[in-house]
């Protein structure tokens, strides 16, 4: 299920700061004292000499009271800042008091990075220094790990899972990341761009309030509880901020905090606040300190001139007749275009995922041969690699999975029919079987393995299996959308 648990939100975008809606972020600021903060820029090569101009800025606010029955009690609304048409200067106090009030908790996910860009972006508009701090702070990760009861003392694996796999662990909802990687420096930007910006945000408030509820019925016991980054909040400052809550710091001008912290969020942000702290080597870019002899220009003008030759594909591909194998199309879809292997799987197509989480360059090759696939990725340094054949492997250019889709659709020819649609499990890639289950023979076939709804007893439904993982399917209101879409997205009915 994607993320769409919108209910009780409300999004402004906010391009100018003479509009109402930076008279409404301007309000729902001095209400909150809690907030989501994330940021959008338009990808980037890895060693770029500059940091990336940040074009996005969302606020998810969780508010409480109203404003002119605008805003209802404990309102989510989320504030997206068109960083690339409002005047830069005119908004850097109210981001600066915001980032260290210690009124507001600010959550984030790993968002230090986010902070060196916007520093970078609005000194390159003359705020001189930029944005170096920010406090009371709480990563999301720190969340994801005191839900998961980790003992005290047990060493943290240091890869930390993504923001999609933590929504859909603790909120249930997966969270689509199809657009991540879209240019947010164009405008104007599309209705599902905003969405998707939104629910960053506003999803980290939801993380945030499951864990609050959470701790609050365990009596702020916080006993089982990793402290992932030392403390250093200034807890008299806080204590007096408790005291007297209508009184505002001196060094904070354009807002004035009306709301104080509840003893639940005041117990987290004493206990476990955490705090982002630029060092001035955190505002030069990273650049490749690899030994060894600089390359000739020569040499990257060849490298370049090879990445281009095998950019498009050029076949035979290895399952084809004239190669001895059966004709059906076959792919090997990387960790970068794991969204696609379902895709093409929805239509029938078999496309399977690497054996291992983290596979190395050469397996990934080895089992593209042995099992005679093309390998879908959208890493270019994979073409780089002499030893890959020409008809091993294509670099997938489009950015959403429809487009993906229909990209490698075109460029393999592939046959497309009604019927072969929603013939694969998306789960595995295995077939189904040939004959359809009845309702009891699902049941039976369930067993201890899957839950069939009580709701389709009544409904006469076929159900099908699949052959490799045993997964049930069956023809129900999903299962329509879904074919209806992949008609639409491969326009089979023209």
């Amino acid at each position: 299920m994607e993320y769409t648990d919108q209910k009780s939100l409300t999004i402004h975008f906010v391009s100018a700061t003479d509009s109402p809606e930076f008279t409404h972020l301007s309000w729902a600021l001095t209400r909150s004292s809690v907030i989501g903060l994330d940021a959008e820029w338009k990808p980037i090569h890895i060693h770029q000499d500059t940091f990336p101009p940040v074009s996005l800025l969302q606020i998810a606010c969780r508010v409480v009271g109203n404003c002119d029955s605008t805003a209802q009690q404990n309102e989510s609304l989320v504030f997206l800042l068109d960083l690339s048409t409002i005047h830069l200067p005119s908004i850097y106090e109210l981001l600066k008091d915001m980032f260290v009030s210690p009124h507001i908790l600010k959550l984030g996910f790993r968002f230090k990075q986010d902070l060196v860009y916007l520093s970078s972006t609005f000194c390159s508009q003359g705020c001189d220094p930029g944005f170096d701090r920010v406090e009371p702070y709480f990563d999301i990760t720190s969340i994801y790990h005191y839900l998961q009861h980790k003992q005290p003392g047990r060493k943290m694996p240091k890869e930390t899972k993504s923001l999609a796999t933590i929504c859909e662990e603790i909120l249930g909802f997966s969270l689509s990341k199809e657009l991540q990687c879209s240019d947010w420096s164009c405008r104007p930007l599309t209705e599902e761009q905003k969405a998707y910006a939104a629910a960053d945000a506003h999803c980290l408030l939801e993380i945030f309030n499951f864990f609050q509820v959470k701790v609050a019925k365990e009596g702020h016991s916080f006993g089982n509880f990793i402290k992932l980054h030392s403390s250093n909040l200034d807890l008299e400052a806080l204590k007096l901020v408790r005291a007297v809550p209508s009184e505002f710091p001196q060094n904070t001008r354009t807002m004035s905090c009306t709301v104080p912290m509840d003893d639940t969020l005041w117990q987290i942000v004493r206990k476990y606040g955490e705090k982002i702290l630029l060092k001035e080597s955190d505002r030069k870019p990273k650049t490749s300190k690899k030994k060894g002899k600089k390359q000739s220009s020569a040499g990257l003008i060849g490298k370049e001139r090879r990445i281009e030759n095998v950019d498009d594909f050029q076949g035979p591909p290895p399952w084809d007749l004239s190669l001895g194998d059966d004709g059906c199309p076959k792919f090997l879809c990387d960790v970068m275009v794991e969204g696609l292997a379902k895709h093409l799987r929805c239509v029938g197509v078999d496309a399977a995922v690497p054996h291992s989480k983290k596979p190395e360059t050469r397996d990934l090759i080895h089992q593209a041969n042995k099992e005679k696939r093309v390998l879908l990725t959208r890493d270019a340094k994979l073409l780089r690699h002499d030893y890959l054949m020409k008809n091993q492997i294509y670099r997938v250019k489009g950015l959403l999975k429809n487009e993906q889709l229909l990209e490698v659709i075109e460029t393999f020819q592939l046959k497309i029919c009604e019927d072969q649609l929603m013939s694969r499990c998306t789960k595995c890639n295995g077939r189904f079987i040939q004959k359809p289950l009845t309702t009891e023979e699902a049941v039976e076939a369930a067993k201890g393995f899957q839950v069939i709804p009580n709701c389709l007893f009544d409904k006469n439904l076929q159900f099908w299996q699949c052959m490799d993982c045993n997964q049930l399917y069956w023809e129900g209101t999903q299962y329509h959308n879904a074919v209806q879409k992949f008609i639409n997205v491969c326009k089979l009915n023209e």
